[in-house]
C-alpha cells in the first residue's frame, strides 16, 4: 500500500460512522466511570484517556468537516457560562487549581459538543442505553460480589457492601446519590429505546428493571423526588402531544401555572415532603453546607471565589469542611454551587442554561411526531431537579448530558423555528 493511498484509507476510517458510533460511546461511558477509572489508575490515566479521547474526536471531526451542519451549532448560553467560568481564574483565590477546573469543564464540553454533531437523537439515545446498561450491570454484579459473596466492602472503589440489608449501595459511581441519578437517567432512556423499538422487548423489559433496582437500592430521596418530577413531566408531554395544535398554547399556559403552583406549595409543605422521604438526615447536611457557605458569600456575591468543579482540598473549601464536620467534593446544590465558585452572574447563567435549554427540548417534545424528542425534555428535567440537592450538573457525564441535550435542542429548534414550530 502506498503511502497515499495509506493517508486515504486512514482518512476514510476517521470519517466513518463506525468511528464516531465508537468514539461517542467510550465518550459517554468514560464521563460517567470516572470515579471508576481514578480509583483504578488515579488522576493521571483519567487524564491521559481524556486528552487521548479528545484528541480522537478532533481527528473524527476534521475528517467529517464538510459533512457538519455548523448553523446553531452552539447554544449562546454555554460559551457565556464556559467563557464565565473560565474568567474566574483571574479572580480566583485559587488561580493554578481554578485553570485545572476550567479546563476539566471545557474536556466534557468538548466531547458533549461532539456527540451532540455527530450523532442523531436516537443514536445518542442507543449510546447511552447500552453505556448505562453495561455500568449497572457491573455495578450490581460488584455489589453482589461484595455484600452476599464477600462479605466486605471494596474500599478502593467506595463500595460498602450493604446489599444484604437491601442498601444503600454505590455501585461504580461512589456515592448513592450518583448512582440513583445515574439510574434514572438508564431508566428513562430505556423507556425511549422501547417506545421508539430500538431494543427487543425483552432487553428493554430486563434493562427498565435493573434501572429500577438499582434507583431503590440506591436509597436516594433526592432521585425519588427527580423521579416525581421526571413522571409529572412525561405525563404532561404525553397529553400535549394528543392535543390538537390549536390547543396547546393555552395547555402549555396552563402547565406553566400548574408547574408555579407545584413549587410554592412543595416549598411549603418542605417538611412534610422532607420527613415523608426520611430525609431529614440529607436535608440536615445540605443545610449546614448552604449556612457556611452563606458567609463566603457575602463577601464575593458577584463574582465568586473562582470556578474550579469539584472541590479541592484548598481555602475557602477546607474552611466549610472544619465547620460542618465532613468532607464535601461540592456545595450539593449545582445553583448554590455556581453562585459560590462564579458568583450572581455564573449562578443566573446557569439558571439560563438550563431554562433555556429546557424550554427548547419541551417544545420540540411536544410538538415533533417522533417520541425521540421527549428524551432531551426528560433529561433536562431530571438535571434541573437534581440540581436542587446535588451538583452533578456542573462536572463531568452531569455536565456532558446537559451540553449533549442543549446542543440537540438549539440545533433543531432556534429560537426563529420556536416561533413557528406549533404551525409545523
Amino acid at each position: 500500500m502506498t503511502g497515499g493511498s495509506a493517508v486515504a484509507a486512514l482518512r476514510e476510517f476517521a470519517g466513518s460512522a463506525r468511528f464516531a458510533q465508537a468514539l461517542t460511546l467510550i465518550a459517554v461511558g468514560l464521563a460517567f466511570s470516572t470515579h471508576a477509572v481514578r480509583s483504578l489508575i488515579g488522576w493521571p490515566g483519567l487524564l491521559a484517556a481524556l486528552t487521548a479521547l479528545i484528541a480522537l474526536c478532533g481527528v473524527s471531526l476534521v475528517a467529517r468537516w464538510r459533512a457538519v451542519e455548523w448553523y446553531g451549532i452552539l447554544p449562546l448560553t454555554i460559551l457565556v457560562f464556559v467563557g464565565w467560568c473560565a474568567a474566574s481564574v483571574i479572580w480566583s483565590a485559587t488561580p493554578a487549581r481554578s485553570a485545572a477546573g476550567v479546563a476539566y469543564l471545557v474536556a466534557f464540553t468538548v466531547l458533549g459538543i461532539y456527540v451532540a454533531l455527530m450523532r442523531d437523537t436516537i443514536q445518542i439515545v442507543r449510546a447511552f442505553g447500552d453505556v448505562l446498561r453495561l455500568l449497572l450491570s457491573v455495578s450490581l454484579v460488584l455489589e453482589v460480589l461484595s455484600g452476599l459473596l464477600l462479605d466486605l466492602p471494596i474500599v478502593f472503589l467506595g463500595i460498602k457492601g450493604d446489599l444484604a440489608s437491601l442498601g444503600p449501595i454505590q455501585g461504580l459511581f461512589g456515592s448513592r446519590n450518583l448512582l440513583g441519578f445515574v439510574a434514572l437517567v438508564a431508566l428513562l432512556t430505556f423507556v425511549i429505546e422501547w417506545r421508539t423499538k430500538s431494543v427487543r422487548r425483552g432487553r428493554a423489559t430486563g434493562s427498565f428493571v435493573l434501572a429500577a433496582g438499582c434507583l431503590v437500592l440506591s436509597g436516594s430521596p433526592t432521585t425519588w423526588i427527580a423521579l416525581g418530577a421526571a413522571l409529572v413531566a412525561t405525563l404532561a408531554l404525553y397529553g400535549l402531544r394528543r392535543a390538537r395544535p390549536a390547543a396547546r398554547r393555552t395547555w402549555q399556559l396552563a402547565l406553566i401555572s400548574t408547574g408555579v403552583i407545584a413549587v410554592v406549595l412543595a416549598w411549603a409543605f418542605r417538611v412534610q415532603i422532607i420527613e415523608a422521604l426520611d430525609a431529614r438526615g440529607e436535608f440536615d447536611v445540605r443545610l449546614d453546607v448552604w449556612r457556611e457557605l452563606s458567609r463566603y458569600l457575602n463577601t464575593n456575591p458577584m463574582q465568586g471565589w473562582g470556578f474550579v468543579g469539584q472541590w479541592p482540598e484548598r481555602i475557602p473549601h477546607t474552611w466549610i469542611e472544619v465547620a460542618t464536620g465532613r468532607p464535601h467534593e461540592s456545595a450539593l446544590n449545582a445553583y448554590m454551587d455556581a453562585y459560590f465558585q462564579v458568583g450572581v452572574i455564573g449562578a443566573f447563567l446557569l439558571v439560563a442554561l438550563i431554562g433555556v435549554a429546557l424550554v427548547r427540548a419541551w417544545l420540540l417534545a411536544s410538538n415533533r411526531r417522533s417520541v425521540v424528542y421527549a428524551w432531551p425534555a426528560m433529561m433536562l428535567v431530571v438535571i434541573a431537579v437534581t440540581s436542587f440537592a446535588e451538583s452533578f450538573a456542573l462536572i463531568e457525564g452531569g455536565w456532558m448530558l446537559l451540553v449533549v441535550c442543549a446542543v440537540k435542542a438549539a440545533r433543531d429548534m432556534s429560537w426563529r423555528d420556536a416561533l413557528t414550530v406549533g404551525s409545523r
